[in-house]
């Protein structure tokens, strides 16, 4: 089952949402940052719930349900150079959103990004 957590807050300075969305993606192997309006995100979400059968499940995060969302997303352009949902991130890397995602899932190698870690 996909978990979807919540940011607990509010940013005073999009400095703060930075270092607050580089903390999420860096605590966690798979970051989703949706929103629960969008087709793309429920087509990625779908993906990593039933598709690829994680051992663990990624860390979902709907912006548009908290009210540091404007600034997470933000925040996600300045850190990826992309502000569109769903934004995803492997291990701390960013591999992009929907497209990217099933690009590299109908390859083969979005399986080898989740197994594998960077040192």
């Amino acid at each position: 089952m996909v978990s979807t957590q919540k940011f607990a807050r509010q940013f005073s300075s999009n400095d703060d949402a930075v270092e607050k969305a580089k903390s999420l993606i860096a605590s966690n192997d798979v970051v989703i940052f949706s929103k629960s309006t969008c087709p793309f995100c429920a087509k990625v979400k779908n993906l990593f719930q039933n598709e690829m059968k994680l051992d663990k499940p990624p860390a979902i995060f709907e912006i548009n349900k908290e009210a540091g969302g404007p600034a997470i997303q933000s925040a996600l352009q300045s850190i990826s150079g992309q502000r569109t949902v769903p934004n995803i991130f492997i291990h701390s890397k960013h591999i992009g959103g929907c497209d990217d995602t099933m690009q590299l899932y109908q390859s083969g190698e979005l399986l080898k990004l989740v197994g594998h870690r960077e040192t």
